[in-house]
């Protein structure tokens, strides 16, 4: 199929419908070439505040700014304080007082090092704590912070020399004792699918703040997921390289995983073009159906605080994400009919 094949210009209407202010807001930018402070999109981000699951998310944040146990903002999965601000955040939620309140109890399970952890510090001694696992957890807090204009908050900065500072430059990527369970069974010293949430973190940051060392890593990772064709990580019996099937059913949102098209949409986003990614962009043609649309395959449904899309359907999330990545390898050509 050549790309101008791929895009219909009724599918980018249907992104762009009121219905779901937003993936709306977000196909204006994305899709249309639309800037924040454009008038459309900031109309689009205030009609995202008042859509269901915004309100349902919000709802449910006590007054402390915490979702659930104040003591713990990992657990339980899906509907604790940090999986909540990144909902808020991939929805396109904007910094209210109710996120601001939330963010500065986050703030408290920082560690001097600036690494978080899951469990409330009881002591300065637990604050100092040297553990150094879940970097995943970084990446994502990351890219929240970032989306709520928190990047130059000096906690959020601490954050960033934290990462920079524990990288693993000899190995690449982040040690985290969760990985690997069987090192004979990956390629990767360090943990795969949090070097791809430390890069989606590091990635957020504005291209002209990055320091040459977050630079740096940003290279150093983007070779490291090209040399695993994105997601080849696995290794056989034999030693030859197994795809991560899970990778290859896209889903919204997806917490601590990944699949192929979030990594493409972040590479494509960075401007990496290579061919070690055509398996992948392959993969996402094929899962296109012949009304142009993509399914959702992959959900947290009902483990969440609202449900978004129905699994086995035509998904405007999917959708979305992957028209950016096509609009990005082929040009802006192929939306000028839309």
């Amino acid at each position: 199929m050549r790309p101008q094949e791929l895009i219909d210009e009724s599918i980018v209407s249907w992104l762009l419908e009121h219905s779901d202010p937003s993936v709306r807001y977000w196909a204006l930018q994305n899709l249309q070439g639309l800037k924040p402070a454009h008038e459309e999109v900031r109309k689009a981000q205030d009609v995202i505040m008042a859509s269901d699951c915004v309100r349902r998310i919000l709802s449910a944040q006590n007054t402390n700014g915490a979702w659930g146990d104040a003591n713990d903002m990992y657990n339980p999965k899906y509907t604790a304080t940090t999986h909540s601000l990144l909902i808020l955040a991939e929805l396109g939620a904007k910094r209210t007082q109710a996120i601001e309140r939330a963010i500065e109890h986050l703030f408290r399970f920082q560690r001097t090092s600036g690494h978080f952890l899951g469990d409330l510090p009881k002591t300065e001694k637990g604050r100092s704590s040297a553990v150094k696992d879940g970097c995943c957890l970084d990446g994502n807090i990351l890219y929240y912070l970032s989306h709520f204009g928190f990047l130059d908050d000096s906690r959020t900065q601490s954050l960033i020399d934290f990462q920079v500072e524990y990288y693993n430059w000899e190995n690449t990527g982040w040690p985290c004792r969760a990985y690997p369970i069987n090192p004979e069974r990956v390629f990767p010293s360090n943990c795969y699918m949090g070097r791809i949430k430390n890069l989606k973190g590091l990635a957020s940051i504005p291209s002209e703040k990055r320091s040459k060392d977050v630079q740096k890593i940003i290279r150093s990772e983007i070779e490291v997921i090209l040399e695993n064709q994105l997601f080849r990580y696995l290794r056989n019996p034999d030693g030859s390289r197994k795809a991560k099937v899970g990778w290859t059913r896209f889903g919204f949102p997806l917490f601590y995983q990944s699949d192929v098209l979030e990594v493409l949409d972040m590479l494509t986003g960075l401007g990496v073009r290579d061919e070690r990614m055509q398996d992948s962009i392959d993969l996402v043609v094929k899962n296109r159906r012949d009304d142009g649309k993509w399914i959702l395959k992959n959900t947290y449904n009902g483990k969440m605080l609202c449900n978004i899309e129905e699994k086995g359907q035509p998904s405007k999330w999917i959708t979305l994400r992957a028209l950016r990545v096509l609009k990005r390898l082929y040009g802006e050509d192929l939306f000028q009919r839309a």
